[in-house]
């Protein structure tokens, strides 16, 4: 060694043994640590071995680690802290400890003198009546951060043998190698098990504490899927204790109908404080569904597994959480709203099948929702006679805005077989003139939005692939509008066009999350989705709706609407100026009706481009 080397080599070995001779020389066993010199020594330690590793090339390991390691210093600190001896050392240990892992960057877990001593005093972190708390807490979030880091540790972190690992991968080995590996098995178990039963089960005052146990079980349930993975679910009890605490909180969850009605008895006369203390509970339940919800629309984005998604999905649509799922699409809480959508947006994102038959197809299997041939011809024939029925008094039909010079809209071209650009050109016409704004600010068209919209039906399509599909919709027969009485369009499709239909007086962010839904719904290539949602060609049965119909009323409320809002081109340049994040007047007045003015004319547009991409294109 150099001389300054050998000098901090020296100075190393100083300063532990100084911490040795205290427990020789001393005999007041009733000192705290902290009146002792010993915290002083540690800290000086720790501060030479990350001086050392920093003046050391990568693969080297300086002659204090050396030290470290061969005289098994964490060993002896670790029985030391478990004896409490001086009073105080477990908090003196579990600090060193932590700042070792956390400050030298040199992977250390997979060494045997050090996760054997990081074992143990995973083991002093559950002692019934612990005061070290927070030290634990911050222990723990280190050693799973350095677990996140180099997941392969975690087999050394749990004392998973070689044995137990060949026992994880056939049931004939593990059958014959239960006794060997019994013990090692239940030391992994018992180290998860004490890293996450203290932060799931024992409510702390800390926030800090909180936190940091929130950040240590979500490293540990982030290890990606694979052999790190499998030593979680094989060789821990951690699932087990998730799922148990999950279930616990569940438990005290308020119910959503009776919370409130049944918490004071019928005809009583209420004072200032017991309303208001209403009020707070309503607004408790507000936020338990949102945080709720959230959780779920997360759990659902980040699941993998095939047998879990299953779970999921069972849970979440066949089981009885599924109608107040889809009713929460249409919340009086704009924000459990959109969170709920957002929920129904990561599911339909999901390879499972289940999510587009049980919410939608299951309705629409039937084609209910179309006029048999025969009715069909009637309805044409009756059309331009004196005894037809007005268009159900729309105001989109009335003479005041009508777009031709008919008092009627002309009637809709007959069903079969429409070219790419009909149906492209039936949308984008959807949105009258005198309301477009795009091109206010030399925006494209639905040009614009072909590319996403290859993204997403071909990331659709991804998904279906597996799901033998039909390539056309069946044939329609004579009996197939017999029924259009009690069509149904499902309740998903129900809240997405009874929102759609309020599109011009809701949030503009609860517009957006809308109309991604629809967007997606539409891109699916299913052909009873496809004629349900982008074919403005089919003839309705009775009382039934599609996308197209339910574009056109919102249209008939917007041109009643906008004659209310005076200089309409210049303030809907002005809003959408403010939405692109350009500099704009501010103004206020007609805001909300003007946002969902500009989202009804680019829905169109990107409904076109889906439009584009999923049908084929003339050749001539």
């Amino acid at each position: 060694f150099d001389s300054p080397t050998v000098e901090l080599f020296d100075s190393f070995v100083d300063h532990w043994k100084s911490i040795t001779n205290y427990y020789i020389d001393t005999t007041d066993d009733s000192r705290p640590v902290r009146q002792t010199d010993i915290p002083w020594h540690l800290r000086q330690m720790l501060d030479i071995l990350v001086y050392e590793e920093k003046q050391q090339a990568v693969e080297d390991t300086g002659a204090c680690m050396e030290y470290l390691l061969q005289h098994k210093l964490l060993e002896t600190l670790c029985t030391l802290g478990k004896a409490q001896y001086p009073p105080g050392m477990s908090q003196q240990v579990l600090l060193f400890f932590s700042k070792l892992l956390s400050q030298v960057q040199k992977p250390l877990l997979q060494l045997v003198n050090v996760y054997r001593p990081v074992q143990k005093l995973i083991c002093l972190c559950a002692l019934p009546g612990s005061q070290t708390e927070k030290e634990e807490a911050q222990f723990l979030l280190v050693v799973c951060s350095r677990v996140k880091q180099d997941p392969h540790t975690l087999r050394y972190v749990l004392q998973v043998t070689s044995e137990g690992l060949r026992s994880t991968s056939s049931e004939t080995s593990a059958r014959s190698t239960v006794s060997s590996d019994q013990s090692q098995s239940a030391a992994a178990t018992l180290c998860v098990a004490l890293m996450t039963e203290r932060f799931i089960t024992v409510p702390s005052q800390s926030t800090s504490v909180c936190l940091k146990a929130h950040e240590s079980l979500l490293l540990l349930c982030g290890l990606q899927a694979g052999f790190s993975g499998e030593l979680l679910s094989t060789h821990t009890q951690l699932g087990e204790l998730l799922a148990v605490r999950l279930q616990d909180l569940y438990s005290l969850l308020p119910m959503e109908d009776s919370f409130i009605i049944h918490r004071h008895p019928p005809h009583r006369k209420w004072g200032s404080y017991q309303i208001l203390g209403v009020c707070l509970c309503v607004f408790r339940c507000e936020q338990v569904v949102l945080g709720s919800t959230s959780v779920l629309c997360a759990t659902v984005r980040l699941v993998q597994s095939s047998s879990l998604l299953d779970q999921l999905v069972h849970f979440l649509l066949r089981s009885d959480a599924a109608q107040p799922l889809l009713r929460r699409c249409d919340h009086i809480s704009d924000q459990i709203s959109m969170v709920s959508l957002c929920l129904v947006e990561e599911l339909l994102q999901k390879p499972h099948r289940d999510v587009l038959d049980v919410l939608v197809l299951s309705f629409l299997h039937t084609q209910s929702y179309l006029s048999p041939p025969a009715s069909a011809q009637e309805e044409r024939q009756t059309e331009s006679g004196e005894d037809s029925e007005d268009p159900e008094d729309d105001p989109f039909f009335s003479d005041s805005l009508t777009f031709s010079d008919s008092p009627h809209p002309p009637p809709p071209p007959p069903p079969g077989p429409q070219t790419a650009d009909d149906v492209i050109n039936s949308f984008l016409c959807l949105v009258p003139v005198q309301v477009r704004s795009s091109q206010l600010l030399q925006e494209g068209g639905y040009e614009t939005y072909v590319h996403d919209a290859h993204t997403l039906v071909t990331e659709c399509q991804a998904l279906s692939l597996s799901w033998d599909w039909p390539l056309t919709p069946p044939p329609l027969s004579l009996s197939s509008g017999k029924d259009s009485a009690s069509f149904f369009e499902g309740h998903l499709l129900k809240v997405l066009f009874d929102r759609l239909g309020r599109l011009l007086e809701q949030p503009y962010e609860l517009n957006l999350q809308l109309t991604a839904v629809l967007s997606r719904l539409s891109a699916f290539s299913h052909p009873l989705l496809h004629e349900y949602l982008l074919n403005p060609y089919i003839h309705l049965s009775q009382s039934s709706r599609s996308l197209f119909s339910v574009l056109i009323r919102v249209m008939g409320e917007l041109m009643q609407r906008i004659q209310q809002v005076s200089n309409l081109n210049e303030r809907l340049l002005n809003t959408r100026r403010a939405l692109l994040g350009l500099p704009h007047d501010p103004g206020l007045d007609h805001l909300t009706l003007l946002k969902g003015v500009i989202v009804l004319e680019e829905f169109c547009k990107e409904l076109a481009a889906i439009a584009f991409v999923k049908l084929p294109q003339d050749q001539d």
